[in-house]
């Protein structure tokens, strides 16, 4: 193995496993590489997911932070998305998302973007609805 992936082996995911795509060649660039909207679609799907599980509510985007691709991923590559809380506000979820290819043609995974994703609680109407006293105390005291 060369130097690079042994660094990038001994890196780990950071958070709870909570999407799984493999990439397909549908959503290739005009490069042959998977689109970066993809990236960020799949990882705003993760996020959302857990964004929800936090909130107990529905939750909608309301910002992307700090967004890094750092390597591309290829068609065959599965993205494996991680979620986890950073903070509960009183309507807002603040996460850290990581996405990471499992490269199944070399037998080993790097991650390849991470970002800051913010997600408001909503209503049935799409107004700002407070978390739960509760739901906020169990992630912002862990």
């Amino acid at each position: 193995m060369n130097d690079t992936r042994d660094a990038v082996e001994e890196e780990q995911p950071v958070g709870e496993l909570t999407t799984r795509t493999m990439a397909m060649p549908a959503d290739t660039n005009a490069s042959g590489d998977i689109f970066g909207g993809w990236v960020v679609s799949q990882m705003d799907i993760a996020a959302g997911i857990a964004a929800s599980q936090c909130a107990m509510e529905r939750v909608v985007t309301v910002a992307i932070d700090s967004m890094t691709f750092i390597r591309p991923v290829k068609v065959g590559d599965v993205m494996c998305v991680y979620s986890r809380v950073l903070r509960v506000g009183r309507t807002s979820i603040t996460l850290a998302i990581e996405a990471w290819a499992l490269r199944h043609r070399f037998g080993y995974r790097e991650k390849v973007t991470n970002a800051q994703f913010t997600f408001v609680a909503v209503d049935d109407n799409g107004k700002p609805i407070e978390i739960s006293e509760e739901q906020r105390a169990k992630y912002n005291n862990v």
